[in-house]
């Protein structure tokens, strides 16, 4: 159980995110975003944060980071920072302090959002979404994913590092672009294609195999350049959508994932639209034997600006709802 009023912080490898749950019940109130380059460490973003916070001071806190969490004190896979439960517990005073993968809370998060709201984007056509396993997944400056699965009454929540596993080309097209695409530790991975990086690295790839000049600098460019109609970003933009849409598939036969695929991160909201288009459905049904059960399978995209910090309330406000693991410190 959590001590109310609860710090909630869901950090990535470019920007870290914080909010206040008062108490069960009461609305989320959050709190100004921070850079991970801004500070040195999490607690001196989190102090910035909390000044524009006029509550009573948190008595616990659970926070979500952008790696695979198997100690109290990790180290982010995309930034410097380093996230010591007992560090931050014993420099804001609290009792408790709880750590999780990134796409834990994103998980928890599908059991409150509503399309009805506006928090869901649906692509494609497809049934009512039956009960049954969810699969969560988002590229953003990384590509994180995840699973909630319901057990009895209760949700288990599966956090995974899916986005490392290898990634290849599957077309003639694909085979010829693969030798232009660069590689991360030898290896090209989900996560190699599927985040802002990965944005930024399929269209250096197309350049390149189209002897052409890349005129973009960092993955904005790209998604900017493709709004204007510039040819090699709208291009980079649908492999990109298509290759998202095939890892997706591939997480929902992984999970047999009836209940649905639930895009989050900080792209897709960004290009829901091309999302819609059809090469990311194309490529999400396109799984023989099962194309005939791949098309029943929900996808949404998560349009909310906020599901980590959502699923972060459901968790403290229903700890009972949920079973997931964690690291954490609690004061003696």
């Amino acid at each position: 159980m959590f001590a109310f009023p609860v710090l909630l912080g869901d950090i990535g490898g470019t920007n870290a995110r914080f909010a206040v749950l008062p108490a069960p019940g009461e609305p989320v109130q959050l709190l100004p975003r921070a850079l991970t380059a801004q500070t040195p460490d999490p607690i001196g973003a989190i102090e910035i944060a909390l000044r524009s916070y006029a509550g009573a001071a948190p008595r616990s806190a659970i926070i979500a980071v952008a790696t695979r969490v198997d100690a109290p004190a990790i180290r982010l896979t995309n930034a410097q920072w380093v996230i010591d439960a007992q560090a931050i517990g014993r420099a804001l005073h609290l009792e408790r302090v709880t750590l999780v993968n990134d796409y834990t809370p994103v998980a928890a998060s599908v059991t409150v959002l509503d399309e009805a709201k506006g928090d869901l984007a649906p692509v494609g056509t497809f049934p009512p979404p039956k009960h049954g396993p969810r699969v969560v997944l988002g590229p953003g400056t990384g590509l994180g994913a995840g699973a909630l699965v319901p057990v009895e009454d209760r949700f288990a929540i599966l956090a995974t590092e899916a986005g490392h596993m290898e990634f290849g080309p599957t077309t003639d097209e694909e085979t010829a672009l693969w030798p232009h695409l660069e590689r991360v530790g030898g290896r090209v991975s989900g996560e190699v294609v599927l985040s802002g990086p990965g944005l930024f690295r399929i269209a250096r790839a197309l350049a390149a195999h189209r002897r052409v000049a890349c005129p973009f600098t960092i993955p904005n460019d790209v998604l900017a350049a493709a709004r204007e109609g510039d040819g090699l970003a709208k291009d980079a933009l649908s492999l990109f959508a298509r290759f998202l849409g095939r890892f997706a598939g591939d997480l929902a036969l992984t999970f047999e994932a009836s209940g649905g695929v639930f895009i989050a991160g900080g792209i897709a909201p960004r290009m829901v639209d091309i999302l819609q288009a059809g090469g990311f459905r194309e490529a999400f049904d396109h799984k023989a034997p099962h194309e005939a059960w791949a098309k029943r399978v929900p996808v949404y995209a998560i349009v909310n600006p906020e599901p980590a910090l959502l699923g972060l309330a459901a968790i403290v406000a229903r700890p009972q709802s949920f079973v997931f693991q964690s690291q954490g410190w609690q004061a003696t």
